[in-house]
Formats: C-alpha cells, structure tokens, sequence
C-alpha cells in the first residue's frame, strides 16, 4: 500500500470516474446541462431556470419549500437561482396569507412569455439529444433518473437528517 509524503497514513486506491455512480452522473449532467444552455442561450435563460419556471407552471403558486422540495434541491440553491428570474419580474414572490413564515411563488406574465418563447430551443436540445442518444435509450434513461430522484429511491439510504425528521 502507498504511504503520503509525510509516511503517516496508508492511501486508499483512487478509482476510476467510471466506478463512481455520482461522479458519472455529474459528469454526465453537467455535460447535458452545456448542450441545453447553448441551445437556449437566445432566449436569455439557462436550462436550470427554465426547469425552475416550468415547475412552477405545473404547480401553480407552491411555497418555496414544495418547490424546492419538486426540484430535488435545497431551499438555499433554489433562493439562489430565483433571484435572477425576479430580477428579470419573470417570477414574482409574496408571503403566504396562512403562514406568514413562508414565501410563495408564481409566474408573471412575462415568465410564462418566457417559457413559450424557449420552446422551439428547448425542442431542439431536445431533438438533437435523442439523435444522438437515441430515442428508446432516452426514454429508459429518463425513466431511470425518475427512479434515482424518487422518494422510494431515497428510502434505500440511511440518513440521520432524514430520521430525525420523520
């Protein structure tokens, strides 16, 4: 076994990134991300802000918590990106009438302009990812990931945060 400089401690083998399940699907997703970007580069959005105006399209008026929590990230990153979607008023945020602690989300008209004005870019990334990729093994890899991002998913890992809570 190899020692560090210093001749303390024994190093533990490095793996390979095609060993580590969540190295490769941050590669991977990070690579997806830049296609995406690219193409929707003309409307003015990143694919990140795009998910986010869409979720909140199909929720309606979530808090930012159930927000957060539909997007699979923690309320701190989701505070992050919001902040350029209300400078540019294509989402707008008030506190929550029955609990006032909370924040509340919504689409303005201009974020829904936004969303149909990103379609065709958005169809596009889209169109050239399932060429590339294939469109079966596109739609097994989204399954997959829905799989991956799924509560029931989730269950499979031991969390003291997770138990706490519950």
């Amino acid at each position: 076994m190899a020692k560090t400089k210093t001749g303390s401690a024994p190093l533990r083998t490095v793996r390979t990134d095609n060993e580590c399940n969540c190295t490769a699907l941050r590669k991977a997703s990070r690579r997806v991300s830049q296609l995406y970007d690219e193409a929707l580069a003309s409307c003015g959005l990143r694919v990140t802000q795009l998910a986010i105006l869409n979720q909140i399209a199909r929720m309606g008026t979530p808090t930012m918590g159930e927000l957060a929590r539909a997007l699979v990230t923690d309320r701190g990153a989701l505070a992050h990106n919001v902040k350029p979607l209300e400078r540019d008023r294509l989402v707008e945020t008030h506190p929550d009438p029955a609990d006032r602690r909370n924040r509340l989300i919504a689409l303005t008209k201009a974020g829904h302009r936004k969303i149909v004005d990103s379609e065709r870019a958005w169809a596009r990334a889209q169109q050239l990812f399932e060429t590339s990729f294939g469109r079966d093994e596109a739609a097994a890899l989204r399954r997959a990931l829905a799989r991956i991002a799924s509560d029931e998913f989730l269950d499979g890992f031991p969390s003291k945060k997770r138990q706490a809570a519950g």
